[in-house]
C-alpha cells in the first residue's frame, strides 16, 4: 500500500470515510496505518468523505422512504417511527430547539451506528430541515474526528513504544 501515489491514498482514505457504519471513525485509522498518511492528511480526507453524503441523505431519503413505503412491513415500521418522532417534537417547543444539540450530541460520539449516516435519517425522519440538521452534524463529524485524531494518535504512539521495547 506504500506504493501507492498519494493522491490514490488521499482517494481511498475518503472513500472508506463515505461508507456507513465505518465513516471516519474508520477511515483516520486506515488513512494513518495502512496508507501512512499524517495525522492532518488522515483526518481531511476522511471529514471530506464523511460529510459528502449528509447533504443528500437529509435532504433527499424522503423518496426512498416513499419507494419502500410500498410494502406493508416497511410502511408500519417508517410511519410508526415518522409519527412518533414528529408528534413529540412538534408539541414540544423545548424539543424543537434541543433537536439540533441532540443530532450534533449524537454524531460527536465516535461510536458504531452514531455517526452522520445515521444522524442524517434521524434528522430525516424527524423533518428537521436541512438548513438545521446540516450544520450540527458536520459539527458532529468535526468533533468525532478530533476525538478519533486524538485515540489515532495514542495508539500510534503507544504501538511504537511498544515495538522499541521489545
Amino acid at each position: 500500500m506504500a506504493s501507492l501515489p498519494l493522491f490514490i491514498k488521499f482517494l481511498l482514505t475518503g472513500f472508506v470515510g463515505i461508507l456507513p457504519i465505518i465513516e471516519l471513525r474508520g477511515a483516520i485509522p486506515v488513512g494513518v496505518f495502512t496508507f501512512h498518511l499524517s495525522y492532518i492528511e488522515s483526518f481531511i480526507c476522511s471529514f471530506i468523505g464523511n460529510i459528502i453524503p449528509v447533504y443528500f441523505i437529509v435532504k433527499y431519503i424522503r423518496p426512498l422512504f416513499d419507494f419502500f413505503r410500498r410494502w406493508k412491513i416497511f410502511a408500519v415500521i417508517i410511519d410508526w417511527a415518522s409519527e412518533k418522532a414528529t408528534k413529540h417534537i412538534e408539541s414540544n417547543e423545548k424539543l424543537q430547539n434541543a433537536v439540533s444539540v441532540g443530532l450534533f450530541l449524537f454524531v460527536a460520539i465516535p461510536l458504531p451506528g452514531t455517526g452522520a449516516w445515521v444522524g442524517s435519517l434521524i434528522a430525516n425522519f424527524l423533518n428537521v430541515p436541512p438548513k438545521k440538521a446540516i450544520p450540527p452534524i458536520i459539527l458532529g463529524v468535526l468533533t468525532a474526528g478530533i476525538i478519533v485524531l486524538a485515540l489515532t494518535a495514542m495508539a500510534n504512539g503507544g504501538i511504537q513504544y511498544l515495538l522499541q521495547k521489545n
